[in-house]
């Protein structure tokens, strides 16, 4: 393939948007659809325009630039956000944008017109940060979320996600929301240590975990510390100690990449000599099968029921969201595989144990994902951290994988 990656030139763009919402130790704030975020926006429609692109932005603020190719095909498209969390790092989610940025500037430079249009697309409010739920953009553009209710979502100031996006200057038309693709890509650090520990540069993402939650509230009677003896106690908290460590036991026995999280925990009354009375908590379980998600939640239910009985406790779960998991399409992942060998990049399998624009995507496209080994595993942080050459290494592997699938789908615009 004539066309390559400009490892000073993807640097430097990395660099330079990592100065919108630069943070005093290393890191970037640039909440959607904020000053930072409209400034970065701005930053892209300049850089894409300026590489011969035709920009819209549809109804939601999603901006999708386009490279006209040279047959009437449906587009391939590369995907990923330039919202990040606060005090997050410089390279989730604006790697995928700018490193697709890369491609394009590369096939222009080798002078190559390839038969599919190229999109490249800034997905509106992926963290979620700001506005709730995450994956918002590209929740609205593929049908899973209803336009006027994402609009109607506010911040903690009370301020509307429809006011900021016509306040930003980024609402367009329903018209130019993406269209369903030939293939649908997306570059991403990996927010994981798999490939750090495995000393490997690239992963080859075969899906997205599925997720779900529960709120689990468990209510026991409040008492003296003192005068009450252990057997006679009825101490939510206890309880509580022992479906931690259920969530922990389930997870780790079902093996990777399966995982269980208590990541959030309110105790009342919270007082040294008083037994606590109630507790209300978060279990976040992920695992790649739909069935196997079930079967951790009634497990779960199963031994919070006989704790219930033996503590003389009320033990309430209620599982309120659920993501089921999306399996990626088999001739997108092996067409990645490929262009990791074609370029000379050590890679592995592995599924996303966090949420991407591409699970959205998935439901439209025929979907991909590359992973960028991300040191330490760290993420949403200002340590996050990925190495020049394993940037430009998933870059190279994403270039050569619209370049292979540009040859060999054929699927027809109607």
């Amino acid at each position: 393939m004539p066309a390559s990656v400009n490892r000073e030139r993807l640097l430097k763009t990395i660099d330079d948007y990592a100065r919108i919402g630069a943070t005093d130790s290393g890191g970037v704030t640039r909440l959607a659809l904020s000053e930072d975020d409209g400034r970065a926006r701005e930053r892209f429609a300049g850089d894409v325009t300026g590489a011969g692109l035709e920009l819209s932005a549809d109804d939601f603020g999603n901006m999708v630039a386009r490279r006209e190719g040279s047959e009437v095909l449906a587009p391939i498209q590369i995907g990923s956000h330039l919202d990040t969390v606060r005090r997050g790092g410089r390279f989730d989610g604006a790697l995928g944008v700018l490193g697709g940025l890369e491609v394009i500037r590369a096939f222009n430079d080798a002078g190559i017109t390839t038969r599919h249009p190229v999109d490249l697309i800034n997905w509106t409010n992926e963290e979620g940060v700001r506005f709730e739920p995450a994956m918002m953009g590209s929740g609205v553009a593929c049908g899973v979320f209803d336009r006027e209710w994402a609009c109607d979502r506010t911040d903690l100031d009370g301020v509307r996600l429809g006011d900021e996006l016509r306040r930003i200057g980024f609402q367009g038309e329903r018209n130019n929301r993406p269209p369903t693709g030939a293939a649908y890509l997306e570059l991403h650090i990996e927010q994981g240590p798999v490939l750090d520990d495995a000393d490997i540069p690239v992963g080859i993402v075969e899906g997205i975990v599925g997720i779900t939650w529960i709120n689990v509230r468990i209510l026991g009677q409040a008492d003296h510390a003192g005068p009450s003896p252990m057997a006679l106690r009825r101490d939510a908290l206890a309880a509580a100690a022992e479906i931690i460590l259920v969530v922990e036991h389930l997870a780790s026995e079902s093996g990777p990449p399966v995982v269980g999280t208590v990541g959030r925990f309110d105790l009342e009354p919270n007082i040294i000599n008083t037994i606590p009375s109630q507790v209300e908590m978060s279990v976040d379980f992920r695992h790649r099968d739909a069935e196997g998600l079930k079967r951790l939640v009634d497990r779960l239910i199963e031994s919070a029921d006989e704790i219930e009985t033996r503590r003389g406790v009320d033990i309430q779960l209620e599982r309120f969201w659920t993501s089921p998991p999306t399996a990626f399409d088999a001739r997108i992942v092996d067409a990645v595989a490929l262009a990791a060998d074609a370029v000379g990049a050590q890679s592995r399998r592995l599924w996303s144990g966090a949420g991407h624009d591409a699970k959205y995507a998935a439901e439209m496209t025929p979907t991909g994902m590359i992973f960028v080994r991300s040191r330490g595993g760290l993420s949403h942080c200002e340590q996050e951290f990925s190495e020049s050459d394993d940037i430009v290494a998933g870059v190279a592997t994403l270039l050569q994988t619209v370049f292979a699938l540009d040859a060999s789908l054929d699927s027809i615009v109607t």
